[in-house]
């Protein structure tokens, strides 16, 4: 099979829209859905393939090779490969039908389609990498169309904003990232991942010693230290604290981006890297730890800002957020298999979800504050039912999506010891604030009265087909997918590397009765809340002023990284401009401009244009002359 498709169909699509666009135009979507499409079922034959026991290694193009280094770019593709081309193209294959109804109109059509096609094969490419520095390139070039994508109404300065704060923190994680694949060329002379995977038991329990902060060496073992730097990438690409402050403001991007890039598939891509990398992972104890840690600091994170923000699209992008975590701290755990159970069926069930608000926002025509909403579930049929079971997937309901994969990480969690234990209560706690939120914005959102000062609501009706097609699909698909036997399919890719499978026994079977349990009641809570006392709330925002002030404004993060980082920044820039830019460079500059405007002014003393100076100046010249020649 031309595997080698997948990855080029967007790519054509991207060439064409971006060298034709202006000339394209409104009919970009005949060229970038069908492309996608293609693409998606050449993922689908593929999956079938590997399902039947072939996996592929296939070099494309060699960059350069010098010495031992060899950089190439090729694709792999086995179980875990498989199920992300899956995720990627299926997800972005009704994004792009999507936004045809959603973007209709707008300016920068073309454009918009083939920056979702340059996103797509980067995205595509680097679950195929089979090697560190292909994986890092397209790294990076998702990173790249995130930016382009979140800034896509330039003229708004709240995206330019945005898309910028995105870039820089992102940045700062890749930093990390770079150092890990330095180390790791450096170690094993290799970047191929064979071939590190090969290696790597050969350098078991070697150390590296680092300068201490304070004076003295540290000794940190040689896998830690790789495993820690290339997290922090994975921190930054998948908003684990605490460099999650980029993507809920990512939301000022269109909406169907905030499905594709910011719910789907780009913040998979940490996750991934770490399920990718499990056999280097598995020899660093440590470095599980501080995945694991950070996983379940940010999963209750994001949960706890989630419960107050009145932005439906910010709502839901603080669960992707708390989301992650869970994935994040179930790969920390050794719980590989799960982890990515759980990022498959969350791409289904939170790019709905997102879909579904882009749906409620157009309706109302860009409306996104949820107390300007309220009574929809009959105006908007299908998606109100769609959203539904995308929130019941979300809350963990029996028989859903969100049921399966959840309960699977949990119970895979509380099977990897102390630590596990104590996370996987964090992660029950957790279940019970995701239901709450959950719910909270379908009954603010769709059940009561309207609360739209501009009644917009009194004319609004369900949108076209390209938008209400999607959502029916992808709610099919967050109840479906949890029936694939997705855990069993992937677990031959990470038995050999030691990872823990959930033991459904007793102790299993009460840990998915008790998130059972925790989901009902943060659904029932929420009903109380805001269906039986829609007063309550306001009521809890006095008489917890501080706790409701502090979710509300996301623990005041971002402004303590503006006191700290921003504004330092910007003072040191202003202190480097005056004392080097002014005072040396453009001092001396400047001081030779004046030097010779001076000697100019000194010189034009002499043009006094009068005949008795100049014969004066003649025989002075003369004298001096004469009296050296005399002296010599």
């Amino acid at each position: 099979m031309p595997y080698v498709l997948i990855p080029l169909l967007p790519l054509l699509s991207f060439l064409i829209l971006g060298l034709g666009g202006r000339w394209i135009k409104d009919k970009a979507h005949l060229i970038a859905v069908p492309a996608v499409v293609v693409s998606c079922l050449l993922s689908v034959m593929a999956f079938i393939e590997v399902a039947g026991g072939h996996h592929t290694t296939t070099p494309l193009y060699t960059w350069m090779t010098s010495g031992n280094l060899d950089v190439h770019i090729g694709l792999y593709i086995d179980r875990l490969t498989a199920v992300m081309l899956l995720l990627v193209t299926i997800v972005s294959s009704l994004v792009h039908v999507y936004t045809i109804g959603y973007m209709h109109g707008e300016p920068g059509y073309a454009r918009f389609f083939s920056y979702i096609a340059l996103f797509t094969f980067s995205m595509l490419m680097l679950v195929l990498a089979d090697n560190l520095l292909q994986l890092f390139i397209f790294w990076e070039a998702v990173g790249l169309c995130s930016y382009l994508l979140i800034g896509h109404w330039y003229e708004r300065s709240s995206a330019c904003a945005a898309a910028t704060k995105a870039f820089l923190v992102n940045r700062v994680g890749d930093f990390g990232f770079i150092l890990g694949l330095l180390l790791v060329w450096v170690s094993f002379g290799s970047l191929n991942y064979h071939e590190v995977f090969a290696a790597a038991q050969e350098h078991l329990g070697e150390t590296l010693n680092l300068l201490a902060p304070f004076g003295g060496i540290w000794e940190v073992s040689l896998f830690t230290l790789i495993c820690l730097l290339l997290f922090t990438g994975a921190i930054g690409k998948s908003a684990q604290v605490p460099l999650h402050v980029w993507l809920p403001d990512a939301m000022e991007g269109p909406t169907p981006i905030s499905a594709l890039i910011h719910a789907a598939t780009m913040v998979t891509a940490g996750v991934f890297m770490v399920a990718r990398l499990s056999p280097l992972y598995n020899l660093s104890p440590a470095a599980m730890d501080v995945v694991a840690v950070v996983g379940a600091v940010t999963m209750v994170f994001g949960a706890t800002i989630a419960l107050t923000q009145t932005d439906i699209k910010r709502v839901v992008a603080y669960s992707t957020v708390s989301q992650l975590g869970y994935m994040v701290m179930a790969c920390g755990l050794g719980a590989y298999a799960s982890g990515m159970y759980h990022l498959l069926t969350h791409g289904a069930f939170k790019a709905l979800l997102f879909l579904g608000c882009g749906s409620v926002i157009i309706a109302l025509h860009h409306e996104q504050d949820m107390r300007h909403m309220g009574g929809l579930k009959d105006k908007l049929p299908i998606t109100y039912w769609t959203f539904l079971i995308g929130s019941l997937a979300l809350a963990g309901f029996p028989m859903t999506a969100g049921f399966f994969s959840k309960d699977d990480l949990l119970i895979s969690a509380w099977s990897a010891g102390p630590l596990g234990q104590i996370l996987t209560i964090l992660g029950l706690i957790t279940a019970l604030m995701t239901a709450f939120y959950s719910f909270r914005l379908v009954f603010v959102v769709f059940w009561g009265t309207p609360h739209d000062d501009s009644h917009h609501a009194d004319h609004i009706h369900e949108p076209g087909y390209t938008i209400t097609v999607p959502l029916i699909i992808l709610s099919a698909f967050s109840i479906l997918a949890g029936y694939f036997g997705i855990p069993s399919f992937l677990e031959p890719v990470f038995a050999a590397d030691g990872g823990h499978g959930g033991e459904h026994g007793a102790a299993g079977l009460g840990i998915m009765i008790t998130a059972t349990v925790m989901g009902l009641a943060g659904i029932a809570a929420a009903y109380y809340v805001y269906v039986l006392n829609p007063h309550l709330p306001d009521h809890c925002a006095t008489q917890w002023k501080s706790l409701y002030q502090g979710s509300l404004n996301k623990w005041y993060v971002d402004e303590a990284y503006d006191r700290l980082f921003v504004r330092s920044s910007f003072t040191a820039a202003s202190e480097l401009w005056k004392r080097v830019d002014v005072a040396i460079i453009d001092g001396a500059v400047n001081g030779i401009a004046k030097a010779v405007g001076q000697g100019g002014w000194l010189l034009r003393l002499i043009q006094s244009g009068q005949t008795q100076h100049y014969a004066l100046a003649m025989a002075a010249g003369i004298v001096v002359m004469v009296t050296m020649l005399l002296l010599l």
